[in-house]
């Protein structure tokens, strides 16, 4: 069980950590002063462009965002119901290992721009909660 619950911290770590990028794309784009204020003048009226690489990191990051609970979810129950079934808590461990190393590659492969490998990586992190979810259903 502490495994699954590993990833389940480490997936949470990523997320918190994924906006630092932009963050700091953010902060050297605007400066000091402007990022300490919250806002340039003329925010948002006169917008600078951001690279687009900061566009897709800050589009990983809440994609994360929007996926965590679900996969912190599923682990829970499918933790709770696997009681000290060793065959279920190896399953759990395994899935919420692809589910975290699948949203890092995710989050790399998006804010790279790589094409053709964004889509897998994010399906294969649902495949990681549905194959989770379904431990939970049988």
């Amino acid at each position: 069980m502490q495994l699954a619950y590993y990833y389940v911290g480490l997936s949470a770590a990523l997320t918190v950590l994924l906006w630092v990028p932009y963050i700091l794309a953010r902060l050297v784009a605007w400066g000091l002063p402007a990022f300490l204020h919250n806002y340039p003048e003329g925010f948002p009226v006169k917008r600078q462009e951001r690279p687009l690489w900061v566009e897709r990191s800050q589009r990983a990051h809440l994609n994360m965002v929007e996926t965590l609970p679900a996969f912190i979810g599923v682990v829970l129950a499918a933790a709770y119901l696997a009681g000290d079934d060793a065959a279920a808590v190896q399953q759990l461990a395994l899935w919420s290992a692809v589910f975290f190393w699948a949203r890092l590659a995710h989050a790399a492969v998006y804010t790279l721009g790589i094409p053709y490998l964004r889509t897998p990586a994010y399906l294969l992190s649902w495949l990681a909660i549905l194959a989770i979810a379904l431990q939970v259903v049988v």
